[in-house]
């Protein structure tokens, strides 16, 4: 399972998100987009993404993602990567 979140300083969205996966034990990855242009170009480009933070999940092969502050989508995954 990989969890990356791609934040920028101040980003209220950002540290919810991040507190969020940590009080559920789960530790992202954290990436700063306004310290490094190659995540930046990734999310915005790639991914078409223009608002952080921006959540990259991968488990089994299988990637989703999504920009904003979106509690359905982390209860989701929180779900998904909790022992039943």
């Amino acid at each position: 399972m990989t969890l990356t979140i791609y934040t920028k300083p101040g980003c209220f969205g950002c540290t919810k998100t991040i507190e969020k996966f940590r009080a559920a034990g789960l530790t992202p990855q954290l990436v700063d987009i306004s310290t490094n242009d190659q995540a930046l170009e990734y999310v915005s480009e790639e991914l078409r993404y223009s608002q952080a933070p921006v959540v990259v999940y991968e488990k089994d092969g299988t990637e989703d993602h999504w920009s904003g502050l979106n509690p359905t989508k982390i209860s989701q995954v929180i779900a998904l990567d909790t022992p039943r």
